[in-house]
Order: C-alpha cells, then sequence, then structure tokens
C-alpha cells in the first residue's frame, strides 16, 4: 500500500481530553487512507494522550513529538507531511509546531516537515467546498425535522485570534450564498469569548444571539466543529447553552446539524490537501499564513 519514498503521513488535530475526539480522528484517518492508498496516522498535538488507552479500544492516543521520535527509531524516517484537520490557521499550525519542529532539528537535523494547507482558503473566493458539506449538512437537519426555513447560526469556538474569527465570518458569508432562500437568516456566533474589548471580534455569543430577531423561532446550528468533544458532543458545551436559551425564551427551539468530520465530503477535501501537502517546502520557519491575515497583521 504505502511508496516509501513518500513522506509518512499524519492527521493532526489539536487534541481533546475526551475520547470521542481521538476515535473520530481515527476513523476520518482510516478513511483518508483508503482514498489516497497511503497509511495516514491519527496524532494529536497534544492533550490526548490523557485519555485512557481503556476508553480507546487498548490503544493509546498518540501525539506529535513522541510520535515523529517514535517513527525515526523504529521505521528510520526523517521525512513526514501533516495534513491539518483545522478549518483554518490557528496558532497550533502557526506557532507551535514550526517552534516544535526547529527545536527538534537541533538534534535532528535530518528532519523534514511539510504542512498542508488547512481546510478552507478564505482569499480564494472559489474554495467553497466546506461552505457546501455545512450546507449540505443543515439542508439534511431542515429535511430531517421538516422544518421550514428556519435561521441558522454558524457557531464555532470562540478565538483570541482575529485571524481564526475570520474564517468563520467567510464560511457564514458563503454559507448564506449556498442555502438561499432554504432559510430566513444566516449569521455567525461563537460559544465562548475572553473578557474585554480587544475580543469582541467573536460577537455575538450564541447564548445573546438565541431568542433575538430572526432566531425567536427554529434555529438550525451550523456546527463548525470537526468531531465530536467536551463542546460538540451529546450534553456538551453547546447543547447546554442551547438548552439554557430555549427555557430563556419560548418559541425558541434549536437543532444541531451533523459534524463536519461526518460527512463524506470531508474525505474528498483532506485528500485534495494532501496532494497539496506532498509538493510543499518543509518548515523552515512560521508556516506561512494566508494573504489576508499578513494584512491584518
Amino acid at each position: 500500500m504505502n511508496d516509501v519514498s513518500l513522506p509518512c503521513t499524519l492527521l493532526v488535530d489539536n487534541g481533546s481530553h475526551r475520547a470521542d475526539s481521538t476515535l473520530s480522528l481515527r476513523r476520518v484517518a482510516a478513511a483518508l487512507s483508503a482514498r489516497v492508498g497511503q497509511t495516514i496516522h491519527p496524532v494529536s498535538l497534544l492533550h490526548s494522550t490523557r485519555v485512557d488507552a481503556s476508553e480507546l479500544d487498548g490503544v493509546p492516543a498518540e501525539i506529535f513529538e513522541p510520535f515523529i521520535k517514535s517513527r525515526r527509531e523504529t521505521h528510520g524516517d526523517h521525512s513526514f507531511l501533516v495534513v491539518p484537520l483545522f478549518f483554518g490557521h490557528s496558532a497550533a499550525i502557526y506557532e507551535y509546531l514550526p517552534q516544535r519542529v526547529r527545536e527538534i532539528r537541533e538534534s535532528w537535523p535530518e528532519l523534514a516537515v511539510r504542512v498542508a494547507p488547512c481546510m478552507v482558503d478564505i482569499d480564494d473566493p472559489d474554495d467553497t467546498a466546506v461552505a457546501e458539506i455545512l450546507a449540505q449538512l443543515v439542508r439534511e437537519k431542515i429535511a430531517a425535522e421538516q422544518l421550514d426555513r428556519p435561521a441558522v447560526t454558524l457557531v464555532d469556538h470562540g478565538t483570541p485570534r482575529i485571524a481564526v474569527n475570520r474564517v468563520r465570518n467567510v464560511l457564514a458569508d458563503r454559507l448564506r450564498e449556498a442555502l438561499g432562500d432554504a432559510v430566513r437568516a444566516v449569521e455567525p456566533s461563537s460559544m465562548e469569548r475572553r473578557e474585554g474589548d480587544e475580543y469582541a471580534f467573536n460577537e455575538p455569543l450564541l447564548e445573546n444571539l438565541l431568542g433575538t430577531g430572526e432566531f425567536a423561532g427554529d434555529v438550525v446550528l451550523s456546527m463548525l466543529f470537526i468531531s465530536p468533544g467536551r463542546h460538540a458532543g451529546p450534553g456538551g458545551d453547546i447543547a447546554q447553552i442551547c438548552a439554557a436559551a430555549e427555557e430563556r425564551h419560548p418559541g425558541l427551539k434549536t437543532w444541531m446539524s451533523d459534524l463536519f468530520a461526518s460527512h463524506p465530503g470531508a474525505i474528498e477535501l483532506l485528500a485534495r490537501r494532501y496532494a497539496q501537502g506532498l509538493t510543499s517546502d518543509p518548515v523552515e520557519g512560521e508556516v506561512a499564513p494566508p494573504k489576508a491575515v499578513l494584512a491584518e497583521s
């Protein structure tokens, strides 16, 4: 199956303390492996090794640095490709990953790490794959619940980085265009934000949007979350915010779309990013941000 001339490839997420997130990463990596004909290893940047292996079918989670060092020792690997399971360039991809690569290379000069593009290119107006998948998931929820032109909010976690927030807003615009007259409104929102005016770009918060204006009746949450976890999983933070809002606002009813990784189109998109990553240059300094991010900085 594997071409030994190709780099050892990792499908990388941020990591979670929840087993469901690691199990989802493994399912996506297995599907991507089958799609591209190469083994894709499910590896988190951080956190996931805190999950007990008994919750992971007896197989411990793996994180970036120990994984690549183990591959050097057991397989002689020096070349790696990271396929980010991220919508946009977060600090994990911009800063943490390049920093770790630079430090590791001080004692491992042969190390070469390439990073494929993230799933959303905000500089390319024709890059609508993520928005189209999100729209399909919303349409499926509308059909399943037999809703009549609900309002839709594209909800993310919230971020201290305005560049990451801009991905949310661009996707909301693309989702609005994709859904058209099937819904009465599409607006972005965030689950939470840090205190201070400098983080106000995360507004509106989901808890403040629900029950107001167009969002006072039937509302579908388009979930800008890739996999389940403590935020997006059953009984998680999002579900609790919705339940509290429904108690405060009679007539409000919320539904959550399925998560992004559940859609088969996610695998096709990741396969394209994998192919792009194979032709990229190895990380030397920071991973280059999109042009729009450079313009804001």
